[in-house]
């Protein structure tokens, strides 16, 4: 496993694609934190994968994707889209996909991820939560 900040960051990348708690959690740190758009916390490595198990459970088909990553020491930046249908019973439907533009900053240690931020517009998930039971 690489300690490189960049190489840790893409492997996240990676990791949350393949949409496994499991492997997201082997690559945080015990005392991780996830800072969300709204700046809400989780911390903690049992936190944080219950929390990943809870989102892929909403958005069963979540991914992101960069177009452009810059490093300062161990803290990564990366700008990009993330994207993902919401769902409340496990179905996709077409009618509730979503996309936004989205940035991500990390620190790495030690080749884990110590910090993950989001920044994200979450209005498009929201205006199909806000529909009834997620439907047009």
């Amino acid at each position: 496993m690489s300690s490189n900040p960049v190489d840790v960051v893409l492997d996240f990348e990676r990791r949350i694609n393949s949409r496994s708690p499991a492997l997201i959690a082997e690559l945080l740190a015990t005392d991780s934190v996830f800072i969300d758009s709204l700046g809400s916390r989780v911390q903690g490595l049992n936190r944080l994968r219950g929390a990943w198990e809870g989102y892929f459970r909403i958005v069963p088909d979540y991914s992101i994707s960069h177009e452009e990553i810059f490093q300062h020491d161990d803290w990564v930046a990366m700008f990009g889209t993330a994207r993902g249908t919401f769902s409340q019973d496990g179905r996709i439907q077409k009618e509730n996909f979503w996309t936004t533009t989205a940035a991500w900053l990390a620190r790495v240690e030690d080749g884990k991820i110590s910090s993950w931020q989001i920044f994200s517009d979450n209005e498009p998930i929201r205006a199909i939560m806000r529909k009834p039971s997620g439907k047009e």
